[in-house]
């Protein structure tokens, strides 16, 4: 009998973004979409989590993100630390500030153009800049 031992994934960052590439191509089939990019930006952030859920988790979170994305830059958000019930406000006002503010990160903050905010969320720029205004989501001082 052989025994083989394959690391957790949190202790092999480095074929995260050769997996995540594989279950992009292999998801962007099944559902008909053409992913050409993933941002450096969300590819670091994958590479910064933990998985605790290992390859499945990495797999589910590629699987989501082309679910609900639209266009060819697939935006891929690692899961947050806080579930529902830990969130420091419920109400929709936080919860929607809250989710630009993600997809803006996940964007570098950018707000019109391909592969922008706006388009990933399907609204206009304008519309999202005046929800931005009214719930007073501004860009971090770097």
């Amino acid at each position: 009998m052989f025994h083989i031992t394959v690391p957790p994934l949190r202790e092999r960052v480095e074929d995260i973004p050769a997996l995540a590439w594989s279950f992009g191509g292999e998801l962007s089939q099944c559902f008909g979409k053409n992913v050409t990019s993933i941002s450096r930006h969300e590819m670091a952030a994958l590479q910064r989590y933990s998985w605790p859920g290992n390859i499945r988790e990495l797999r589910n979170v590629i699987e989501y993100s082309m679910i609900v994305g639209e266009g060819p830059r697939l935006a891929v958000t690692p899961p947050g630390p806080r579930t529902l019930a830990q969130q420091k406000s419920l109400k929709l006002s936080d919860v929607e500030a809250s989710h630009i503010r993600a997809v803006l990160d996940s964007t570098s903050w950018r707000v019109r153009g391909a592969g922008g905010a706006a388009e990933l969320l399907g609204v206009k720029p304008t519309t999202l800049e005046g929800r931005m205004a009214k719930l007073g989501v501004r860009r971090p001082n770097r």
